[in-house]
């Protein structure tokens, strides 16, 4: 099974896959992250994130995608903006017939580090040790779609065990 883990936005949109081959067996493949500038019209800025989305998905095959939900935000632009990526998003994953389904970043907190309140640092942490990154995660946006997918091998990892 291939997971897409995804942390969406207009400005930039990260990605990992992760495979998991067993409920206790998984592994990091790869992240990266795609931007857009904002000089672009954003429905010229929404095609970039729908085209570069596409070709990863089509080279990669995921099975699942993990999103991270938009929990809260002070900026109502902001919202409406990453609610208008997740659209993309979500039209790639019912075109590509993927499941696609959503985590918190409380949720993802917790699951990463057992404290739903943790900060940036403590998650990236927490990554670098459990994936054994040998590199700093440069990048919050990149970071956070590592964290959704780990997360998301995690919790059903820990659902399956019972």
């Amino acid at each position: 099974m291939i997971i897409l883990g995804i942390d969406p936005g207009v400005e930039r949109v990260g990605y990992a896959f992760f495979r998991k081959k067993s409920p206790a067996d998984f592994s990091y493949l790869s992240s990266g992250l795609i931007k857009t500038e904002k000089k672009l019209a954003l429905e010229i800025r929404l095609e970039k994130i729908y085209s570069s989305l596409e070709s990863l998905i089509v080279n990669n095959k995921p099975d699942i995608i993990v999103l991270e939900r938009v929990f809260f935000f002070k900026n109502q632009k902001t919202i409406v903006m990453v609610g208008q990526a997740q659209g993309v998003i979500l039209l790639l994953a019912a075109q590509y017939h993927i499941e696609a389904l959503f985590l918190t970043p409380p949720q993802i907190k917790q699951i990463v580090t057992g404290y739903g309140q943790s900060d940036k640092k403590n998650i990236q942490k927490m990554l670098r040790l459990s994936l054994g990154l040998s590199q700093e995660l440069e990048q919050d946006d990149r970071a956070d779609a590592i964290a959704t997918a780990f997360a998301y091998c995690c919790m059903k990892k820990n659902l399956l065990d019972y």
